[in-house]
């Protein structure tokens, strides 16, 4: 495990990264612990899904899945090869195989070896019936499990109910290729309302759908029904079925407003999330500007009095968005201090004049707290009139990621 010394003063390790993320394992483990308390509150234990996609929420997927993948029981990915890490890392390690679902489109060639490899696909519409003949050829000792995605209301992948069951009988035909292991899909909106009528509605289409595919496909277990993402889990008792796949929630982020104030009326008690992500920067050059002097393109700030800047080497091209330019703060020493002037590409610029009393280096806090301060996900991601879902996922791959507790 890579931890940071030194307190915010220090760089994390050595001295080449002058901006890194921190990602805090006892938060991660505080949120999955809250979500299995959950999922454990009814009569039948559900199953616990880390949905690792987006290369963790932006967390990093290298620095996540050690963290998750012992107290998960189902870990979910976007992309092919990103869930084939989870097998490389269990053998690797000597650890028991997960249960591991890649929602995202599979080519043919891939659905081959991740069929070896064990992993489940999600099967969305009727292209899947011209696989087979290449994983027949491919003489799989097992055949490829999959789930069998629903559109219930979003209008993305996924069989309709008029499409039911005629567009998936090519699974009933192959049952030397198919597996059929589960049925899943997507809510629309419970994350941008408290009213739940249009999420009911999917609800209904969505065990009407199963009702379709359980006579047609006759599995041999019953299907593992999913379709509770964060909000969901929190707000939607009758929504969580065998399996929750929780996202930005696993990282200690709230999906809405509404969903907070959802829960608190749903369960009673507020579950305390804790932000996981932390986002620190060392400062490049700290030097005070006269009165009257401007600051970055476009001469869009002037300094109103002698003021000391300190330069950031980090812009939006690490994901630090544009858009909070003139709006946002970072924090030093535990102080507000504004950004100045237009964001650049690998620069910004902050008006440290009352954080630090002399012109040597300092830590800035883009991302997480300093002190009795914090800059949240969702206070940068509005002054850059987006979402924090953007906002941490678009955080470069190329910082380093490190592991603090």
């Amino acid at each position: 495990m890579d931890e940071v010394g030194g307190g915010l003063g220090a760089g994390p390790g050595d001295a080449v990264y002058s901006s890194w993320l921190e990602v805090s394992a006892s938060h991660l483990r505080h949120n999955v612990a809250a979500f299995r308390a959950l999922e454990s509150s009814g009569p039948t234990p559900r199953a616990l899904g880390a949905v690792l996609k987006g290369n963790a929420y932006g967390h990093g997927l290298a620095q996540v899945l050690p963290l998750v993948h012992a107290g998960v029981d189902v870990l979910y990915f976007i992309a092919p090869q990103d869930a084939l890490t989870v097998r490389a890392h269990e053998a690797a390690h000597g650890l028991p195989a997960r249960q591991v679902v890649v929602l995202g489109a599979v080519a043919p060639q891939e659905a081959v070896v991740l069929a070896r490899q064990g992993i489940d696909v999600v099967v969305a519409d009727r292209s899947w019936a011209d696989a087979v003949p290449s994983l027949r050829a491919a003489k799989l000792t097992r055949p490829l499990r999959v789930h069998v995605h629903i559109d219930t209301g979003l209008g993305r992948e996924g069989f309709t109910l008029d499409q039911l069951p005629r567009e998936t009988a090519f699974l009933a035909d192959a049952p030397d290729v198919f597996e059929p292991v589960g049925v899943l899909s997507h809510f629309a909106n419970t994350e941008d309302v408290t009213e739940q009528a249009y999420a009911l509605a999917q609800l209904d289409a969505f065990e009407t759908a199963l009702g379709h595919l359980t006579a047609q496909l006759k599995p041999a277990k019953p299907l593992q029904r999913h379709i509770a993402a964060s909000a969901a889990a929190l707000v939607l008792p009758r929504a969580r079925y065998e399996a929750a796949r929780v996202g930005i929630s696993l990282y200690g982020l709230w999906p809405s407003p509404e969903t907070r104030l959802s829960a608190r009326l749903v369960l009673g008690e507020l579950p305390v999330l804790k932000p996981v992500l932390s986002w620190r920067c060392r400062s490049q050059v700290v030097k005070w500007l006269p009165a009257g002097a401007y600051v970055g393109y476009g001469c869009t700030y002037r300094c109103p009095e002698p003021t000391r800047i300190a330069v950031l080497p980090v812009g939006y091209y690490d994901g630090y968005p544009r858009l909070a330019s003139g709006k946002a703060h970072v924090l030093v020493n535990g102080r507000r201090c504004a950004v100045l002037g237009r964001v650049m590409m690998n620069h910004l610029m902050v008006d440290v004049t009352r954080a630090t009393s002399d012109e040597r280096p300092v830590t800035a806090t883009l991302l997480g707290r300093d002190g009795e301060e914090s800059v949240s996900a969702e206070s940068l991601s509005g002054w850059a009139q987006t979402i924090h879902y953007e906002l941490v996922t678009r955080l470069g791959a190329h910082l380093r990621r490190v592991v603090v507790e």
